[in-house]
């Protein structure tokens, strides 16, 4: 279960920190912006991870979604955000991730700011048995197939096609 008490930064549209929000309070429909990570994890054959969200998550369970995503926490560096993420997610340490940008994704109930990396990876994936529902690739041709048919989250969906597609 989603610790509704975890602090999050409150930052601007640039990524400067102006304040702290609870999970709780910032997954209210207040629409404060908080900094998320999401790594994008391709193997060498292009096909994407995605990870599939429990049905307890709090945002869009059930739900297939980027390999990793997650919060950042209050006083912690997007960089570290990214390594702890993966880790609890998935299992990988000491990957090299590549940058690709920041957006700010808005739903019904928050607002994020999400921060893009992407990396190849073909060493075993060991999603977390506490965090996630399991995962697995997922073929460009699969990808498009299921887009706008409620299979994926509405923040992966976009990002897909604002970076890879």
């Amino acid at each position: 279960m989603d610790n509704k008490k975890e602090l999050f930064p409150v930052t601007d549209e640039n990524g400067n920190t102006l304040g702290c929000i609870s999970r709780g309070d910032a997954h209210n429909g207040c629409k404060v912006l908080h900094p998320v990570v999401h790594l994008h994890v391709f193997n060498s054959k292009g096909e994407l991870y995605l990870q599939k969200r429990p049905e307890w998550k709090d945002v869009q369970p059930g739900k297939w979604d980027t390999a990793t995503g997650g919060h950042v926490a209050y006083g912690e560096s997007v960089s570290r955000a990214l390594e702890r993420e993966v880790e609890e997610e998935i299992g990988i340490t000491g990957i090299k991730a590549e940058y690709l940008g920041r957006y700010v994704f808005e739903s019904n109930i928050e607002r994020e700011l999400v921060y893009v990396f992407r990396t190849i990876y073909d060493g075993v994936i060991n999603p977390s048995a506490e965090e996630l529902d399991g995962g697995r690739f997922w073929s460009k041709e699969d990808i498009a197939a299921c887009i706008g048919k409620g299979v994926f989250t509405p923040n992966f969906e976009g990002e897909y096609q604002r970076f890879f597609v």
